[in-house]
C-alpha cells in the first residue's frame, strides 16, 4: 500500500515539474499555483462573458482572434459548450484595478478581475503559455491558479518618430509588443526639430513643411549636410488625425494609454520652419534640411504672445483627440541663448519680474500649464522643467538621472523615472562589436533587470509619488522597424518585470530561464532582437594597496576564459573560477564561451598600472558629478584605466574644475604623476585646458611640481591622453591635482557652455 501511495505522490510531483517548465510568463506573476493536468482548448471551446459585461466584448474579440491565428479555432461566444473560458467582472480585494485571478482546470478556464484591464492582463499571461504562431497541435495550458497585479502604475515605454517616420503599423506593432508584456503607457514623441509628425488641422503648414526633410541615410546623423541645390525635402511624414484616433483606439483596447509630447519651447526647428514668426528672429520661410539649420533659432519666442496663441490652438487639437489625462510638453535642452538677445523676451523678464531666462523658461511652461489644466489634463515634462521653479501641478520624467525626480517627489510631485542610464534604449545593449550602431553608452539588459526605480534618497512618504518608469527610444540611429524591434527587445521585457513583480519575488537566473523561450517565438515571429550580452563584465577591487578582478557574464551557462598578457582568449586560455590578483601592470582579455565556442568578437580588455598611490584615499575641492561616479570616491586610485567607452572608470566633473587630493598615508619618494582624461567632442567631454601638479609633506603647504598644458586639438573628435611630469625624487606625502575645464568650442553644438573633464587614475611612481 505504502507503495502504491509513493506511486501516485511521484507522479503528482512529476506532472507538477512538467507543467512548471511550461510557465514562462515575464513578468513573472505575483503567485503561482501549479496542479496536475492540462486544458485543451479545442473546438469545443467558448468563451463566456454574458449579456451583463458588454463592455468585455473587445476582450472576448480580442483573445478570440489571437486564438484564431494561433490555431484557426473560432471560439464561440456566450454559447453552451463543454469547455468554457469565463471572463468575469468580480470584486477582488487582493488584487488592485489591474490585477487579476487566473484558474485553470481541466474544463475550464476563469479570469475574474476588478476591471477590463485585469481580464486583458489574464489573456496576456494566457497568450504567453501558448505557442507563438500557427500550430496544428493540441493547445494544452496546465491547470494552475494565478493571482497577479503590478507593483507600479505607470509601465512605460517611449518611441521618438520625428528623426525617422514610422507609420501606423510599425506603431500598432510597437503597442502589441508593449501589450505582451503588460507595459500600459506608450509616449509619443511626436514633435522635435527635425520633424513634426501631427496633422493639425489650424497650421496645414507644420506637416506641409515641418514633416519633410532631406535625408542621407548613408552618413552618420550628425554629419548629413544641408540641402544641396537640386535636392526637394522629401524624406519624413506624419499622421493624420484619423489615423491618430485609429491607433489610440487599438492601444486602448491593449489597456495602453497614449501620451502625446508636443515640445516646447526648444526643440521645435520644423515649427519654425513653418511658421518662422514664432522664433525670436524674424525668419523668411525654411525648409527643414539634414538635421543643421542655417540661423535657425530651435526656441519659441517666450516674449511673443501670438506663441502662446499658437500653442493654445494646437493642444487644443491634440487634447481633443488623446484621452491621457497626460499631456508631455518636452522642456529638455532649452538654448536660452536666443532669449537673451530678444528684445520681445527681455521685456516679458522685465514685465513679470523675472530673474532671468531660467525663470522666463518657468514662466513659459506655467503659462501653458495654466491652459492645460483648464482643460482638466495635466502637464508633464522632461526634467528642466524644474529650472526657475517647477510648474505648481506639474509632474516631471527625470531623464538627467534621478536627482530631477527625487527634487520632484520632496516637492509632492508626481515623477516618472526614466534615467538614461539605464533606460535609455538608444544605448547599446552588447558589444559594441557586432552590433548595430548606437548613439552611445551601455545598458545591458542585466542592467535593466537590476534598476529600482524608488530611489534610496526619498522617504517612505515621498515615495507614492514616484508613478514607476519608463524606457525611451531615440531614433537617430534608427531608421527601420527591424531596429526597433532589436533595440527593445529582450530589454522591455526586463523592464516589464521590474514595474510588474514584487521586488522580493524578482530573480535574475528564473527570469533569464523563462527568457529563452521568449527568444524561440520571438525567431518562430520573425521578430529582430538581441540574444545577449556575451561581453565579459571586469570588476576591479582595490583595498591596502593590493588590486583583484572578478569576472561575470549575463550569459547563465557560459564560461568566462581570460589572459593576462594581452593575447585574445582561446579555447586553451585560463577559466575563470575566482577572483584574480593583479600584481604587477598588465592588460587582461576576457571573452564568453559557450558549447565550446568564443561568442565574443572582440575580447573584452582592461588595463590595470600598479603604482604608489593604489588603494590611497582622495579628497575633492569640487564635488564630482552622481552621474558619472565610476566605481566610487577612490576611482582615481583604483589601478583601472578609464575605456573608450563613456561612463566606465572615469569620474565625471562638469562646470568646476577638478581638484584631486591624494593622502598615501607616510612620507613616500615620488619622481613621476600623472592624469588620465579622456576626450569625446560629442558628447561635450574636453581634455583640461591644462593640468597642475602639487606634493606637500603635511596637507597644508603645497609646492607646484609642474603645470602641464593641453598639446591636443579640442576639436579632435575622441582620444585618451596622459598629462604627465617626471622630477627629481623627493619625499611626498600629499599629492594635488588641479585640471582646469574647458568649455565647448565655437561650432560646437554647445559653444561657451562648460564641458565636462572625465578622469580614470592619478598614478604616482
Amino acid at each position: 500500500m505504502k507503495k502504491i501511495v509513493f506511486f501516485f505522490i511521484s507522479m503528482i510531483l512529476l506532472l507538477s515539474v512538467n507543467a512548471q517548465q511550461t510557465i514562462n510568463i515575464i513578468p513573472q506573476p505575483v503567485s503561482v499555483q501549479m496542479f496536475p493536468g492540462n486544458f485543451v482548448l479545442d473546438a469545443n471551446t467558448a468563451i463566456q462573458y454574458g449579456t451583463a459585461n458588454k463592455e468585455l466584448k473587445p476582450a472576448a474579440d480580442f483573445f478570440s482572434a489571437a486564438i484564431k491565428k494561433i490555431a484557426g479555432i473560432s471560439l464561440a461566444a456566450n454559447t453552451a459548450k463543454a469547455k468554457n473560458i469565463r471572463l468575469q467582472i468580480a470584486s477582488l480585494p487582493a488584487v488592485n484595478e489591474e490585477g487579476y485571478q487566473l484558474d485553470v482546470t481541466t474544463s475550464s478556464i476563469t479570469i475574474k478581475a476588478n476591471s477590463k484591464k485585469g481580464i486583458i492582463y489574464g489573456m496576456q499571461s494566457l497568450l504567453q503559455i501558448l505557442p507563438a504562431i500557427r500550430t496544428n497541435a493540441k493547445l494544452e495550458i496546465p491547470c494552475l491558479s494565478i493571482t497577479d497585479y503590478p507593483r507600479f502604475k505607470w509601465r512605460g515605454m517611449h518611441l521618438d518618430v520625428s528623426r525617422h517616420f514610422f507609420g501606423p503599423d510599425a506603431v500598432k506593432e510597437y503597442i502589441d509588443l508593449m501589450a505582451s508584456y503588460k507595459m500600459n503607457v506608450f509616449h509619443w514623441h511626436l514633435v522635435d526639430d527635425q520633424g513634426w509628425r501631427i496633422e493639425i488641422k489650424k497650421y496645414p503648414l507644420l506637416t506641409q513643411t515641418g514633416a519633410w526633410r532631406v535625408d542621407h541615410t548613408d552618413m552618420v546623423w550628425g554629419t548629413r549636410p544641408q540641402a544641396q541645390p537640386g535636392e526637394t525635402p522629401g524624406y519624413g511624414g506624419y499622421y493624420t488625425q484619423e489615423q491618430i484616433k485609429e491607433i489610440i483606439q487599438y492601444a486602448s483596447e491593449r489597456n495602453i494609454t497614449i501620451v502625446p509630447e508636443i515640445e516646447m519651447p526648444g526643440h521645435v526647428a520644423s515649427a519654425i520652419a513653418s511658421y518662422p514668426a514664432l522664433s525670436c528672429k524674424q525668419l523668411p520661410q525654411l525648409t527643414l534640411t539634414g538635421g543643421n539649420y542655417t540661423n535657425m533659432s530651435s526656441n519659441y519666442c517666450a516674449g511673443n504672445d501670438s506663441v502662446f496663441t499658437f500653442l493654445q490652438n494646437v493642444l487644443t487639437e491634440v487634447m481633443a483627440l488623446f484621452p491621457s489625462q497626460y499631456i508631455h510638453i518636452g522642456g529638455d535642452e532649452v538654448d536660452k541663448g536666443p532669449w537673451k538677445n530678444c528684445a520681445r523676451c527681455q521685456a516679458r523678464i522685465k514685465a513679470e519680474h523675472l530673474k532671468d531666462e531660467n525663470e522666463l523658461q518657468s514662466y513659459f511652461v506655467k503659462r501653458i500649464e495654466k491652459f492645460i489644466i483648464s482643460k482638466k489634463k495635466k502637464l508633464i515634462g522632461w526634467d528642466e522643467i524644474l529650472e526657475g521653479g517647477l510648474a505648481p501641478e506639474a509632474a516631471v520624467m527625470s531623464w538627467r538621472g534621478e536627482a530631477g525626480g527625487i527634487e520632484a517627489a520632496k516637492m509632492k510631485h508626481e515623477v516618472v523615472m526614466t534615467p538614461g542610464k539605464p533606460v535609455y534604449f538608444d544605448h547599446y545593449q552588447a558589444g559594441p562589436e557586432g552590433e548595430p550602431i548606437a548613439i552611445g553608452g551601455m545598458n545591458t539588459l542585466k542592467n535593466v533587470y537590476d534598476y529600482e526605480p524608488i530611489p534610496k534618497e526619498l522617504k517612505t512618504e515621498d515615495e507614492k509619488y514616484v508613478l514607476g518608469a519608463q524606457a525611451n527610444l531615440w531614433t537617430e540611429f534608427i531608421s527601420t522597424t527591424e531596429g526597433v524591434e532589436y533595440m527593445i527587445l529582450p530589454r522591455m521585457p526586463a523592464l516589464s518585470e521590474v514595474l510588474w513583480t514584487p521586488k522580493d519575488k524578482k530573480n535574475w537566473t528564473d527570469f533569464n530561464g523563462r527568457l529563452q523561450n521568449h527568444f524561440k517565438a520571438y525567431g518562430q515571429k520573425g521578430l529582430h532582437y538581441s540574444p545577449g550580452n556575451y561581453t565579459v563584465s571586469i570588476k576591479p577591487n582595490s583595498q591596502n594597496g593590493k588590486l583583484s578582478v572578478t569576472l561575470s557574464s549575463e550569459i547563465l551557462k557560459g564560461d568566462i576564459l581570460y589572459t593576462t598578457d594581452g593575447s585574445e582568449p582561446t579555447l586553451q586560455s585560463n577559466k575563470y573560477s575566482q577572483p584574480i590578483n593583479i600584481t604587477g601592470s598588465l592588460l587582461l582579455k576576457a571573452s564568453t564561451a559557450v558549447n565550446g565556442r568564443i561568442m565574443n568578437l572582440q575580447a573584452a580588455k582592461q588595463n590595470y598600472v600598479m603604482h604608489k598611490a593604489i588603494g590611497k584615499t582622495v579628497q575633492y575641492t569640487n564635488p564630482l558629478s552622481k552621474y558619472y561616479p565610476a566605481d566610487g570616491p577612490n576611482s582615481l586610485t583604483d589601478g583601472v584605466r578609464g575605456t573608450d567607452a563613456v561612463g566606465k572608470y572615469w569620474h565625471g566633473f562638469s562646470d568646476k574644475d577638478m581638484i584631486a587630493t591624494v593622502d598615501l598615508g607616510e612620507m613616500t619618494t615620488v619622481q613621476s604623476i600623472a592624469l588620465g582624461c579622456l576626450h569625446h567632442y560629442s558628447d561635450w567631454i574636453f581634455l583640461p585646458k591644462s593640468v597642475k601638479f602639487e606634493t606637500s609633506a603635511d596637507g597644508v603647504s603645497f609646492t607646484e611640481v609642474a603645470t602641464v598644458n593641453n598639446p591636443n586639438d579640442i576639436n579632435d573628435k575622441k582620444l585618451m591622453y596622459d598629462f604627465k611630469t617626471n622630477f627629481a625624487a623627493r619625499p611626498v606625502r600629499y599629492i594635488r591635482v588641479t585640471a582646469l575645464n574647458n568649455v565647448c568650442p565655437q561650432g560646437h553644438s554647445g559653444a561657451g557652455k562648460p564641458g565636462w573633464i572625465f578622469a580614470d587614475e592619478i598614478v604616482v611612481e
